[in-house]
C-alpha cells in the first residue's frame, strides 16, 4: 500500500493556546504537551500514545491567516511534491523546511486558494501503531471535506499531486479515494465557506455528548440536514475562538 496522499497531521492555529488546548481537551479527550524542537510555542495533542495533532500561534503565521484547522498529507518526497504543485498551478506558502527527528514539511495552496501541508516522514525503526488519521478510533482524525468552486478541477489537481480518484456522491458532492482506494474525504461546493478550504473532522466515542460538551463550553454545533448522508454520524462545530470542524462517530 503506498501511503503518498494520505492524511497524517492535523494543526490549528490559535488566538489563545491556553483557551485552545482546554477546550479540545474537555471535547476531544487530548493530553498535549510541549515540542522543545520548534523554536516557538507549539504544542502536541495525543490521543492515548498517538500524536494527533499540533497546536500553534495564528500570530506568527503569514498575515490574513484565519484561526482554523489545516492538514496534512504523506508524501514521498517533500521537495518534488512542492516542485510539482507550483507546476499545475498551486502556491507555496512555506518552502520545505526540516523538521528534526520528524522530517521534511512544507505548506502549499491548490489553484482556488485552499491551504495544507505535506510531510514527508524520516524512516522510522518502529511505525507507530496508531497515528493522526484513524477513522476507527475515537480522538483521531476521521473526515475530510474540501470545500472548492469547481469540484472536478480540484480533483484533477489532486489527482496529480496525490493520485486520488473519486467517485460521485450526493448532491455534486465527489467521494476522495487514496491510491489504493481508501475513502479519505469528500469534494464538496463551497457552500458557505467564504473561501476554498480544508476541512478537518475527528471521531469521538459519543456523538451527542460531545456535541453537548462543545456547545457548553462555548462552541456552535451545526446539525446536518437529514438530506445529507452524514447526518446521524456527523456535527460541524465552530470553536470559541472561529476555527471550523466536524466531530463523527468511529467508522468500522
Amino acid at each position: 500500500m503506498s501511503f503518498h496522499g494520505l492524511p497524517c497531521w492535523f494543526e490549528l492555529m490559535a488566538r489563545d493556546l491556553d483557551a485552545a488546548q482546554a477546550f479540545y481537551t474537555d471535547v476531544l479527550g487530548w493530553a498535549w504537551g510541549a515540542d522543545a524542537r520548534a523554536g516557538f510555542d507549539y504544542r502536541l495533542a495525543r490521543s492515548g500514545e498517538a500524536l494527533v495533532a499540533g497546536l500553534m500561534p495564528v500570530a506568527i503565521c503569514p498575515e490574513g491567516t484565519p484561526i482554523s484547522w489545516m492538514p496534512y498529507f504523506r508524501v514521498d518526497d517533500c521537495d518534488a511534491t512542492t516542485e510539482l504543485a507550483e507546476m499545475i498551478g498551486g502556491f507555496v506558502w512555506k518552502s520545505p523546511a526540516d523538521i528534526p527527528g520528524t522530517g521534511r514539511f512544507a505548506v502549499l495552496a491548490d489553484p482556488a486558494g485552499a491551504v495544507f501541508g505535506i510531510l514527508a516522514p524520516l524512516p522510522m525503526d518502529r511505525p507507530p501503531a496508531s497515528g493522526a488519521w484513524n477513522p476507527a478510533r475515537a480522538g483521531h482524525g476521521a473526515a475530510l471535506d474540501l470545500c472548492h468552486p469547481l469540484p472536478e478541477t480540484a480533483l484533477r489537481f489532486y489527482n496529480r499531486l496525490f493520485g486520488w480518484s473519486a467517485a460521485p456522491g450526493p448532491q455534486e458532492t465527489l467521494t476522495l479515494l487514496a491510491r489504493d482506494g481508501r475513502g479519505i474525504g469528500r469534494i464538496t461546493g463551497l457552500g458557505a465557506a467564504p473561501l476554498p478550504n480544508w476541512h478537518c473532522g475527528f471521531a469521538v466515542p459519543d456523538l451527542a455528548a460531545s456535541a453537548a460538551r462543545a456547545e457548553a463550553l462555548g462552541a456552535t454545533v451545526i446539525r446536518l440536514p437529514a438530506h445529507d448522508p452524514r447526518a446521524a454520524t456527523a456535527v460541524i462545530v465552530r470553536d470559541p475562538q472561529g476555527a471550523w470542524f466536524d466531530l463523527s462517530a468511529p467508522k468500522p
